[in-house]
């Protein structure tokens, strides 16, 4: 039945982006901010709890980070016996789902992909509000999101038919796939939208029930997000919505010993803490936790000389300044051959220079770092020795006059050293860096060359350097003669090698493999 059902599907192609070249379309955005405004600004979000709708102990401000002087609404901080009764409502409602129909499961993300399209511009202006994505950005993950939902409704019915096997004369046998149990998903402020549901998808699509746990900047993306599923027809107890402090919806629930799995976006130290906790075998846990870690990125783009030096300047741009550079694949280290290096830099700075600053709400190219905090964060790396590095453009605060919030410029700086540090380490800011390399070879090592391993691009017109390039760069996606960002669920599989995470690979193939348990069922005649 739901190999006919799969068949039966349209073939999946990707939601379309909104043209705000259009001045219609353009105005309809600006009435979705208003209206978001009207609706939403002052309100505070419940936690949801078998079902239910409750208040926690005390409420976190959630504030504009284009102007932190705004409140623009407040989420419940849960109590340890909130997170104690939502662990047990899933682990409840698990005894239920785990045996849906996953063409119930299908039905439900068809129709929620329905409900996201008519409120794309709702939720692109939620968005905004909440982690300061300009329009462009936040349409981008918002389509994504519903991307997820048509993606995940055919991989529900795909893993259900099993894997066939050799067959034996006098049995049979079959290969199916079960759910773990109650998966905790955790996610970061940068995608609010289009992580979480990712995660989340994942667990419910293979018969898991969910603790959804969003991150305090970003939390009424999330809780709109977890209503449209609801309104889809999801039963209500399989996600658990939860908002708080970490120590209540940190540590104690990564330990908890009815967690089966967590699914875990964020930065290396909290990934690397999570992955060391979750292998503690807790008193009355009776599994090895499963987890899901995407940990960041330090992205390289390697320019050929013989690459087309004009497409390359673009795309690092648009990857290294897109949001502020606050996305794990952001273009964060150019390293380039000598031939096109001082040609590549002065078309990258001349690019960059065009770059128009303010409010994301007003669509501005650039906007703000999430907090005042990451700003001094990103100015203390700049300020500190870096050898013969010279800073080109940048690097310094820009004045906003009386709005308050974590405005970088947009910083060049060439002639970085690989051992420097800002070579090495994830700034997650509006940092680019330019290194020469003395041949195609020698950019692919130096790309090679750090602890992470998620994006990279590769720029060369050459056949043979471009089939070398996609044998020996050591990343979970590479990109070869375009952006290295931008990656689109059910087509760029996303996720990387070393301490980017554990390859997972969302909106791929194998991606549910993570959230289920292999059963082979003899059965003699």
């Amino acid at each position: 039945m739901t190999q006919t059902m799969l068949a039966g599907l349209l073939p999946f192609e990707h939601e379309p982006y909104h043209r705000y070249s259009d001045p219609t379309v353009a105005e309809a955005q600006r009435a979705a901010f208003r209206s978001v405004r009207e609706q939403h600004v002052g309100r505070t979000l419940p936690l949801i709890i078998g079902g239910r709708e409750e208040h926690g102990d005390g409420t976190t401000a959630v504030r504009n980070p284009a102007d932190t002087r705004e409140t623009v609404w407040y989420a419940q901080n849960a109590t340890p016996d909130q997170l104690e009764r939502a662990v047990q409502a899933a682990t409840d409602a698990f005894e239920e789902w785990r045996y849906s129909d996953p063409l119930q499961r299908a039905s439900i993300f068809k129709r929620a992909a329905t409900l996201l399209r008519a409120r794309r511009l709702e939720f692109n202006a939620v968005m905004t509000l909440e982690n300061g994505k300009n329009w462009t950005e936040a349409d981008g993950e918002v389509a994504e999101s519903v991307d997820h939902f048509e993606v995940f409704a055919r991989e529900a019915l795909r893993w259900a038919q099993g894997k066939p096997v050799a067959p034996m004369p006098d049995e049979h046998v079959t290969t199916v796939y079960e759910p773990l149990g109650v998966v905790a998903c955790i996610s970061p402020w940068n995608f609010p939208s289009a992580i979480p549901l990712g995660m989340a998808l994942g667990a419910i699509a293979a018969g898991n029930t969910v603790i959804w746990k969003p991150a305090p900047e970003t939390p009424l993306s999330s809780y709109l997000l977890v209503e449209l599923l609801f309104e889809a027809g999801l039963p209500r107890g399989v996600i658990q919505f939860l908002t708080g402090t970490n120590d209540v919806l940190g540590d104690p629930l990564v330990d908890h010993p009815r967690v089966r799995m967590i699914a875990f976006t964020g930065s290396k130290a909290v990934g690397c803490r999570i992955y060391e906790r979750a292998a503690r075998v807790q008193p009355g846990q009776t599994w090895l936790k499963r987890v899901i870690a995407e940990m960041g990125g330090k992205d390289p783009t390697v320019v050929c000389a013989d690459a087309d030096v004009d497409a390359a300047a673009l795309g690092i741009v648009q990857a290294a300044f897109g949001y502020s550079g606050q996305k794990c694949s952001a273009c964060s280290r150019v390293i380039a051959e000598a031939d096109v290096y001082d040609d590549l830099l002065e078309k990258v700075v001349s690019l960059t220079r065009t770059l128009r600053g303010g409010l994301p709400e007003d669509n501005a190219d650039l906007g703000p770092v999430i907090h005042e905090r990451s700003a001094e964060r990103i100015m203390a790396a700049l300020a500190g020795k870096h050898g013969d590095a010279r800073l080109v453009l940048g690097g310094d605060r820009p004045d906003t006059g009386e709005r308050t919030g974590g405005y970088v410029s947009p910083t060049i700086l060439a002639d970085v050293a690989p051992g420097d540090s800002l070579f090495q380490e994830e700034l997650f800011g509006p940092v680019l860096t330019f290194t020469r390399a003395e041949s195609w070879e020698h950019a692919i090592a130096l790309a090679n060359d750090s602890e992470y391993g998620l994006t990279a691009s590769f720029y060369s017109r050459d056949p043979a350097k471009i089939a070398a390039a996609r044998q020996r760069m050591h990343v979970g996606n590479l990109y070869v003669n375009r952006k290295c960002t931008g990656a689109l669920s059910g087509t760029h599989a996303f996720g990387g090698y070393g301490m980017s995470g554990t390859n997972a690979k969302v909106g791929g193939p194998d991606y549910l493999f993570w959230f289920l348990q292999t059963k082979t069922i003899a059965q003699r005649y």
